[in-house]
Formats: C-alpha cells, structure tokens, sequence
C-alpha cells in the first residue's frame, strides 16, 4: 500500500485549536486500511480537561469508534512531539505508528525528556517517524504564542 501522509488533517485540528484559544496541537487517528477514524485538536482549556490533549481525544474516539480500548494496527498522526502522559497513552493503545511534526524539547516525552517508549516499563512502543511537515507545525505554534503575548 502507498504512503498516505495525514499530517494536514492534523494541522487542520490545531488550527482550529488556535481559534478556540488552545495550543495548536491536533491529531488524526487512521485504521490500518487507511482510513482516519478519529481526529482532534487540544480541548484542555475548554473542557477543563488538563488531559484532554489532542492526542488523548483522538485515541478515546477511535476506541469507541472501533469499539476496543486498543488500537493495534492504527497510526496516529500528530503536529507536535506527545508529551509524557500522551506517550504513555499511545503505549496503552498499542498505537502501531506515531508520526509527529515539531519537536518539542521543553515538555515532549518521545525523543526528550521522559522517553516514554524507551523505557523498560513500556509494554509497546509505537515505531516513531518524526519531523514531519515540521516547519509547517512549528509556524503554526510560533504564531499563536506570538499573537499571545501580543
């Protein structure tokens, strides 16, 4: 099967994020024939929801989606590197490919900080490509926290 990037469904999510006064994260869940299941962007501050991460949204749709608390065989697609708990969230639904565009150096669990899949403690861990359509996720969070502080 061909590779079918759904990275500008995932900016799309975040830009709507942006619009609610969310950080612009968004994520697309898609089954392993392709198809996107379940997608969202951040929704903490409107939810009062400090877990409702993009990611953590996507994932809780998809499992009622295909009706399973686990998603082997899905792809997450996802504009910034998962944070800790969102790693730990991927693991728990046995995600089977993370994708993910802008680093995140400060707060990511990936590739910095805690490194969730790394861990011994990690019962599966996603294959992970990083860096896609990064600079396109990076401007879209440069340009928030730019309008933000005004």
């Amino acid at each position: 099967m061909e590779f079918i990037s759904h990275m500008k469904a995932a900016l799309a999510e975040a830009r709507l994020a942006a619009e609610r006064g969310e950080v612009p994260v968004g994520a697309v869940v898609v089954a392993p024939d392709g198809a996107v299941v379940a997608q969202a962007g951040n929704r903490t501050r409107e939810l009062n929801d400090p877990t409702a991460h993009a990611e953590v949204l996507a994932i809780r749709a998809a499992c009622a989606a295909v009706r399973s608390d686990r998603l082997p065989g899905h792809d997450l697609y996802v504009t910034l590197e998962p944070c800790p708990m969102c790693a730990a969230t991927i693991s728990f639904a046995r995600i089977r490919r993370l994708y993910y565009g802008a680093s995140d150096p400060k707060s990511g669990g990936v590739a910095h900080g805690a490194r969730v899949f790394s861990h011994p403690q990690c019962h599966h861990a996603p294959e992970v490509y990083d860096g896609i359509a990064s600079d396109e996720a990076e401007r879209v969070l440069k340009t928030f926290f730019e309008n933000l502080r005004g």
